[in-house]
């Protein structure tokens, strides 16, 4: 099967502005939402600065977020920036952010639907998650530093909110020709 390109939605899209609807946990291993996370894989790994992406960033208004296995390789210190990421992705449908550490840091963002601006946001150093995986099964997993803000930064999104809404010192950063 032939890898089409899935675009990626930006900031002006109103799907990203939607409060994302819960996916029906019989229905995870449809058709339908298994070709969804699919496409949202296929969106994440076009991207080669992506780390993670959620459904509203690919036009679909539901609860999903992936977080590339290329941020577990960068925890695990094996990240090879042209290799295939080590770690599989972490699928996470209907996820909600169960605890959240105190101490907060302020940490560099940016967004694949806000391109090319990057900013700082304050977030919570640590974070924890409970989700369902592309099987149907809930699991909480925690996270710190880069995962932490991760699982902000794409819950956020599964609430209609862009990192811009947030951030300070924004700048726009396109790619070097």
């Amino acid at each position: 099967m032939a890898k089409h390109n899935i675009s990626i939605v930006q900031k002006e899209n109103p799907v990203l502005r939607q409060v994302a609807k819960i996916v029906p946990v019989h229905e995870i291993e449809s058709k339908k939402i298994q070709k969804i996370l699919a496409d949202m894989k296929i969106a994440l790994d076009s991207q080669k600065d992506g780390v993670a992406i959620a459904a509203p960033q690919i036009g679909e208004s539901l609860r999903i977020f992936l977080v590339s296995g290329k941020v577990f390789d960068m925890q695990d210190g094996i990240y090879d920036e042209n290799g295939k990421p080590t770690n599989k992705d972490l699928v996470c449908i209907n996820p909600v952010i169960s605890k959240l550490s105190r101490e907060k840091k302020e940490m560099e963002e940016g967004c694949l639907s806000v391109r090319y601006l990057y900013g700082k946001t304050v977030r919570s150093t640590k974070a924890t998650i409970t989700a369902y995986d592309e099987n149907g099964k809930k699991y909480t997993r925690g996270g710190s530093g880069l995962l932490a803000q991760v699982f902000q930064h794409e819950t956020d999104h599964l609430d209609g909110i862009l990192f811009i809404d947030k951030a300070k010192d924004v700048v726009d950063m396109p790619p070097e020709e």
